[in-house]
């Protein structure tokens, strides 16, 4: 079983990576003839949400991983910030399409990439340049301002890097000050991905990946109260989702501290509430 996933993994990251570089030349390459200060014509987004819908087409018939997301009636029309758990890759592939005007927050890093980054750049991702220091959160609002005034919705991965699923949370200041800073719901959305697509591993496990938009926080609550709620929200139904790819079955291997949260969550859910 481990090789046979291992070798249809291998021939999803090379169809993978291979548009994606192709893709990256293509939409990058046409940026150097087209007014960059405007927004991108509407081709472009075309080619970006092909993508998106390339790659889960290609995770379900080649890796075996199949896409389920709920709750996309949460997002609101116009501008908000979509805050995501974070575990795969596959967390933007399944966002992207459920959002008309996304503005994805990226490190100043992966822009910088030729073609790839060009392309990012032109379709509304916002970088975050860590060199610039206490500069860098300001310098990332005004940007993201610019792109809410166009209607944009703001996502980003609140933790700022993918998290093992039932890992200890790390939610960083920056979604908290672009909550204060820019006024507009946060929509929280729970994962259970990293089941199916690891941060860790080159190996692509089967199932069903899960995404779920829930109920907006609206502006205007404390700091430490959004942040608590905001971390509640997408830490407890990750946990709900967690469970659901537990109880249908999972291909990967389960390290013992894994499988000990997993038991330990059914076997709270499963006692009886007192009062």
């Amino acid at each position: 079983m481990m090789i046979f996933q291992a070798l249809r993994s291998l021939l999803f990251y090379v169809l993978f990576l291979g548009q994606t570089i192709i893709l990256a030349f293509f939409v990058g390459g046409a940026t150097l003839f087209l007014d960059r200060s405007r927004p991108a014509p509407a081709w472009m987004w075309a080619v970006g949400r092909y993508w998106g819908w390339s790659n889960l087409f290609f995770l379900r018939w080649i890796v075996g991983i199949r896409t389920a997301v709920e709750g996309g009636e949460n997002v609101p029309a116009g501008g908000c910030i979509i805050a995501s758990k974070h575990q795969s890759d596959w967390d933007i592939l399944a966002i992207l399409p459920r959002l008309s005007n996304p503005a994805f927050i990226a490190k100043r890093e992966l822009l910088d990439i030729p073609f790839f980054g060009w392309a990012a750049r032109m379709l509304n991702t916002i970088s975050v340049d860590r060199k610039r220091g206490g500069e860098a959160i300001p310098l990332m609002l005004a940007d993201a301002r610019e792109k809410l005034a166009r209607g944009a919705e703001i996502a980003i991965f609140p933790e700022g890097t993918r998290k093992a699923p039932l890992a200890e949370p790390n939610y960083r200041a920056g979604i908290t000050r672009m909550y204060e800073a820019l006024g507009v719901p946060v929509i929280p959305v729970a994962v259970n991905s990293g089941f199916f697509w690891g941060r860790n591993s080159l190996v692509l496990w089967p199932g069903t990946a899960r995404a779920r938009f829930l109920a907006p926080i609206p502006p205007g609550l404390p700091p430490a109260e959004f942040q608590a709620r905001l971390v509640e929200t997408i830490e407890t139904a990750s946990a709900e989702l967690a469970l659901i790819a537990w109880r249908e079955g999972l291909a990967r291997p389960i390290p013992p501290t894994l499988r000990q949260r997993l038991e330990a969550l059914a076997a709270a859910q499963a006692a009886p509430t007192t009062y």
